[in-house]
């Protein structure tokens, strides 16, 4: 199976995306994916759901998690492909991040509040149900009460990290974040690993922690690459001899990139699922 057939990152309704799984493994279906991997923002609510509908189809559903961590002050997603939702060091780890979650949201309302926008807290919450509850509920209560133009304007002018809704939020060390990923069976991959606007010195340290921690692979290719973005992605790969992992990052239909609509891997790379 080549990459054009792997979507390794993507969200449901159990998080912040605006599908439930069943649809979620349905429109992977319909764009023709092969291989769909479920990576919900620190929980593993939505993959029960996923795979019972992914079950009496050709979709190879992967079970995944994208999980918030902390290196240095600053906030890292890492990716779990392959893992046992059903590990209790990871169930306890997504109870606390979900009540992190929770007062990280309490604490954007009052920052909204301080800027005469009320009614965020009430209706992010009523948005997630029972689903974690994140920056992008607050982006779209933002954009419902037209106070931005956009998602991205609603993290550009309010969530962004120094703007006056930003929250700096104390997340689990990295090395606990990985080891939580590996010790559930699964692969720990740094996601969107561009986003994080590090200097080569500092990814590159950041990097080798991760492998020492455990993790195996990194996002080569993601749904708002550009290729420069993927040459320097792939060099960091080569230079730590992680393997590559692509997904679209997707959310929600006509946001970002489709399912399954990638940029090929370079082929000189180990793909991650070689891993699996």
């Amino acid at each position: 199976m080549t990459a054009a057939f792997y979507d390794l990152h993507s969200h449901s309704t159990a998080s912040d995306g605006s599908l439930t799984p069943a649809e979620l493994v349905n429109r992977a279906l319909h764009q023709g994916v092969q291989a769909l991997a479920l990576t919900d923002h620190d929980t593993v609510a939505g993959l029960s759901e996923a795979s019972q509908a992914a079950q009496a189809t050709s979709l190879k559903l992967i079970p995944g998690i994208e999980l918030s961590a902390n290196w240095n002050g600053q906030c890292y997603h890492i990716i779990g492909l392959g893992i046992d939702p059903e590990y209790p060091p990871l169930i306890t780890a997504s109870k606390n991040l979900q009540q992190i979650r929770l007062q990280r949201a309490e604490k954007i309302a009052g920052k909204l509040v301080q800027k005469k926008i009320y009614g965020a807290l009430e209706a992010v919450l009523s948005a997630a149900g029972d689903s974690m509850v994140t920056r992008n509920h607050f982006a779209d209560f933002l954009l419902a009460q037209n106070f931005v133009s956009s998602k991205q304007d609603a993290f550009d002018r309010f969530l962004g990290q120094g703007k006056p809704a930003f929250v700096a939020t104390e997340w689990a060390e990295l090395t606990d974040t990985v080891n939580w990923i590996t010790g559930s069976g699964g692969i720990a991959v740094l996601a969107h690993p561009m986003r994080y606007k590090l200097t080569t010195a500092r990814m590159l340290k950041l990097l080798a922690e991760f492998k020492t921690a455990g993790g195996s692979a990194i996002e080569v290719v993601t749904g708002q690459s550009n290729s420069d973005e993927i040459r320097r992605a792939a060099g960091f790969a080569k230079r730590l001899n992680l393997a590559a992992s692509c997904g679209s990052d997707f959310h929600t239909p006509n946001q970002w990139i489709e399912l399954g609509r990638l940029a090929d891997m370079p082929i000189d790379l180990q793909p991650v699922w070689e891993l699996f």
